[in-house]
Formats: structure tokens, C-alpha cells, sequence
């Protein structure tokens, strides 16, 4: 097991190079293009494969326990060295980036997007992948920041190439926003350091913030934390991410809202709340401030954009909602507490899971109409997906109930436990406040509410025409990429103790300064 999360780690990259070669080893298809998009099929399944070995041969008694370690000096200088390990906050990610990723090269070989090289995109796609799995394995502080970079040219290409209407200027202004906040993020990690005498996130933790006085911590959390809130985003540094998803294809808003979002939160919680619990608790009314905000201004914008008339893109809806979700994440982080922090993680799983459903839905439902726009789909159109096509209808609107929060399914334990977090605050910070902001998020699950059922009866229940024209409903590629999705999404929102019962003792742990 300890070389296992080297190899999930590593491989993508591996593959990323094979996939360039003039053809890939040991694959053949119809043709070069149909060969490379086999190739990454079979590489990100592997890796998936390794993630679920590495699951199930994971200590779950011990879960806030470091497992499949490795420790190599990679500059002594610096003491900076290849420190890898997972436990029980980091392994559900690890698997969701693992899962996520071979579902969209399983969907991009039967459907793959207009664009230059398929070499390139399947390159593109396993190097995303390999610098998000780094960032959940990593744990040492400047790793982190080159696994937390490395995404960024992926992603990049991938919305300028590969993306729609308006894709260059989205794809400038995501890299130009997300290079900004990582500037002053590595200012704040190399003070951490420098200061401490170390990189090492596991011996920073377990310290607990003694080695820094409450001046560098405050100065840290502020300078790492701007870092982190421009990637999760955060309200008001969100503005690049409807831009972003509104441009790229459909598999790159399924990885940018299902894995590289969690990047930011999990930040927060890998390294500012063990490491500068001092800095944490200074600016933990103001996280909540702006969580909420980002809650009521996202749920206010998604119903702008559902309303007749407004001439809102699907996908753009769908973007907005992830700065109100992601409001929840940040909520239950800012309650500094182990309830209002295993909610944190359990909403960045589900909103993984649902979101993902939903932009391959919206997808779908793009490539079959030729548009994302609300009112030409529920106007002109008729889109009525209900009559259409039944079975993708049904699933948009599992996905939309499952993203309101509907008890029952997974979107509903993160925020609620988020509520309780900031209902009962870690001691010293305002109470009265943190019920105002509590008042004020579990208003935002209303209008989350609102919107969702708005969008469900505009497209789903759309006028019909009396002679609509035919579409496909559900393909088995489709049926294949889209199930493990749903799925996930029962089983967590029935079983949330499959979850919890990994993060609660390793959050335990974290809050307490690294002790057993």
C-alpha cells in the first residue's frame, strides 16, 4: 500500500506522455483519433481501480491516521521533501477525482468535443487529473502549491480549445483570477515555513499554530486564504466561474465543478485550520459573512437567470448555484467546529457528485438541442423533456432535487450539518452573529429551492409543440457515464455514516492539534 498512492499519483502523467507518442502502446482503434480516447479511457480506469484497492485496504478503524506514506528529501536545502499520505478527509476526494475523471474519459470517447488534437485533450485531461489527485495526497506546503498550480494550464487549454462561444476571454480570465490569488497564497505558505522551520503540514498540524505567533498567523490565513477563496470561490472573488463554465465543454465543467472547486475548501481545512488556529478564529466571522453572502447572491442570481425573459444559459444557472453550495462549505468551516467541518467536507463530496450529474445533463441537453438557453428551451423549442425524452427528464430532475437538498439524498447532510456548525460556534467566536448567518443560509435553501423547481418545470414540463421534432433520450455511453453518479447519490444521502464515520475522527484529530 505505501507505494499505491505514489503510483495513483504519478500514472496520469505517465499516461499524459504515452497518449503524445505517434500512437499509444497497446491500443488500437478504427482510427489514431479513436485509439488516444481508448487510451485515456484505460488509464483513468486503472487509476480509478488503484484509488478503490487503496480505499478498501485503508485502515477504516483508524482513519485519522496518515496511511500509504511516503517520505522522500527532495530539496534539503528547503527541507522540502515528497511527503504523500491520505486519511480520512483526503481519501473520499482522492476517490471522487479518480471517479470523476474516468466517467468523463468514458463519455469523451463516445462523445468527444469539437476541438483541435484528441492527443492533446486526453494529455490534458490525465495531467488535470495527476495535479488533482497531488493536491488531496501531498503534504508538504510547497507540493501543495505546485500540485494546487499544476491544474490551471490543463484547464486552461481545455476551455480555450476545447470550450464554446466566448471560450478565449473565459479562459484568460480564469487563469488570470486563479494566478493572481496563488501569487499571494505562496507568499502566505513561504511565511508559514520560513517561520516555523518547516514545510512538513503533518508536524505543522500537529503543533497546532505554538511555533507561530498570532501576528504571522493572522497575516498567513489572510494571504493563503485569498489563494484558496479565489479557487472554491468565494463571493466576491467568483466572478471567472460562470465565464469558465459557461465556455468550457462539458467534461471540463464537470471537473472543474466536481474536483477542482474542492481544491480550495479543502485547503482551508488541510492546512489553516490546523496550522494558524489563531488566524482561523480572526477572520472566522468574516468567512461567514462572505459564505453567505455567496449563498443569497447565487441563489438570487440562478433565479434571475431562470426567470422568462432573461435569456439565461443553463449552464451558467448551474454555475451560479456552485458559488451558493460551495457558501455552505464555507460556512462549516468558518464554525471552526468538528460538526460544522464534517459537514464542510460531506457538501464538497455531494456537490461533486450532483453537480457533475448536472452539467453532463445540461450537456446533454445542449448537444440535443443545439442550445443551453432557458427561454429558447422552454419557449421555441418546447422542450418538455418529460414527453421527449423520459428518462433524461427524470434524471435533470433527480439531479435538481438532489441539489436543493432534498432529505434523502446526499445534498442534504453537508448543508444541514453546516447550519448546526454555525448554530453552536467553536468557543470565542460570536454566537449571535453565527446565528444571523445561520438565519440567513438556511433563507438561501429556500430560494435554492425556488430556482431549481423553476428550472425543472421550465424544461422538463416546457410547452409542447404538436408536432415536436424527435430527439435521443438517453444513450448507453450516457447511461453508463451518468449512473455511478446517481447512484452515489442515493447511497449518501441514505448512508451518510459511509462518509462521516471516515472524516469525523480525522477532523477530531485536526481540530485538536494533531493529537489521537
Amino acid at each position: 500500500m505505501q507505494f499505491l498512492l505514489a503510483f495513483v499519483v504519478v500514472a496520469p502523467l505517465l499516461g499524459a506522455v504515452a497518449a503524445l507518442l505517434p500512437a499509444p502502446p497497446g491500443l488500437k482503434g478504427r482510427n489514431p483519433d479513436q485509439a488516444v480516447l481508448r487510451h485515456g479511457v484505460t488509464v483513468t480506469g486503472v487509476i480509478l481501480v488503484a484509488a478503490l484497492v487503496l480505499a478498501l485496504g485503508f485502515d477504516h478503524d483508524h482513519p485519522s491516521k496518515m496511511q500509504a506514506t511516503t517520505d522522500i528529501s527532495w530539496i534539503p536545502a528547503l527541507d522540502v521533501r515528497i511527503h504523500l499520505g491520505i486519511d480520512g478527509i483526503s481519501l473520499p476526494l482522492l476517490v471522487l477525482t479518480a471517479l470523476l475523471t474516468f466517467l468523463c474519459a468514458l463519455y469523451s470517447y463516445f462523445k468527444m468535443p469539437a476541438g483541435p488534437s484528441s492527443k492533446a485533450f486526453v494529455a490534458l485531461i490525465l495531467v488535470l487529473e495527476s495535479g488533482t489527485l497531488a493536491t488531496f495526497a501531498v503534504l508538504d506546503l510547497l507540493l501543495f502549491f505546485l500540485a494546487f498550480e499544476m491544474v490551471l494550464v490543463p484547464m486552461y487549454f481545455l476551455i480555450a480549445r476545447w470550450g464554446g462561444a466566448q471560450k478565449q476571454a473565459a479562459a484568460w480570465k480564469f487563469i488570470l483570477y486563479t494566478l493572481l490569488g496563488s501569487v499571494v497564497m505562496l507568499l502566505g505558505l513561504l511565511l508559514i515555513g520560513l517561520k516555523s522551520g518547516t514545510f512538513d503540514m503533518v508536524a505543522l498540524a500537529t503543533d497546532n499554530g505554538r511555533g507561530l505567533s498570532s501576528s504571522v498567523q493572522v497575516i498567513a490565513v489572510l494571504a493563503i486564504g485569498i489563494g484558496l477563496a479565489v479557487k472554491t470561490p468565494m463571493w466576491p472573488l467568483h466572478s471567472w466561474l460562470p465565464d469558465a463554465h459557461t465556455a468550457a465543454p462539458t467534461v471540463g465543467s464537470v471537473l472543474l465543478a466536481g474536483v477542482m472547486l474542492k481544491m480550495g475548501t479543502y485547503g482551508f481545512v488541510r492546512i489553516l485550520l490546523p496550522i494558524a488556529p489563531d488566524g482561523m478564529h480572526t477572520f472566522a466571522p468574516y468567512l461567514a459573512a462572505f459564505a453567505v453572502a455567496g449563498i443569497i447572491y447565487g441563489s438570487l442570481a440562478c433565479l434571475a437567470l431562470a426567470r422568462p425573459g432573461a435569456k439565461g444559459d443553463l449552464k451558467r444557472l448551474i454555475a451560479y448555484s456552485s458559488v451558493g453550495h460551495m457558501g455552505f462549505v464555507l460556512l462549516g468551516i468558518a464554525s471552526m467546529t468538528p460538526t460544522g467541518v464534517n459537514g464542510a467536507l460531506f457538501a464538497n463530496i455531494a456537490h461533486g457528485l450532483i453537480t457533475g450529474l448536472l452539467f453532463f445533463l445540461v450537456g446533454a441537453v445542449k448537444d440535443r438541442y443545439g442550445t443551453a438557453d432557458l427561454d429558447t428551451l422552454a419557449g421555441a423549442t418546447g422542450a418538455a423533456l418529460y414527453g421527449r425524452a423520459p428518462r433524461l427528464g427524470g434524471l435533470l430532475a433527480f439531479a435538481a432535487v438532489a441539489s436543493l437538498g432534498l432529505p434523502g439524498l446526499a445534498g442534504f447532510w453537508g448543508e444541514m450539518l453546516a447550519l448546526f456548525g454555525a448554530f453552536d460556534p467553536a468557543e470565542g467566536l460570536n454566537r449571535a452573529a453565527f446565528l444571523t448567518f445561520m438565519s440567513i443560509a438556511a433563507f438561501g435553501t429556500l430560494l435554492t429551492a425556488a430556482y431549481l423547481l423553476v428550472v425543472v418545470r421550465r424544461v422538463c414540463m416546457g410547452a409542447q409543440r404538436e408536432e415536436p421534432h424527435a430527439i435521443a433520450d438517453v444513450q448507453s455511453y450516457e447511461f453508463a457515464a451518468w449512473t455511478p453518479l446517481a447512484a452515489l447519490t442515493v447511497l449518501a444521502g441514505l448512508w451518510p455514516a459511509v462518509l462521516l464515520g471516515l472524516t469525523d475522527p480525522a477532523v477530531q484529530k485536526l481540530l485538536a492539534g494533531g493529537k489521537s
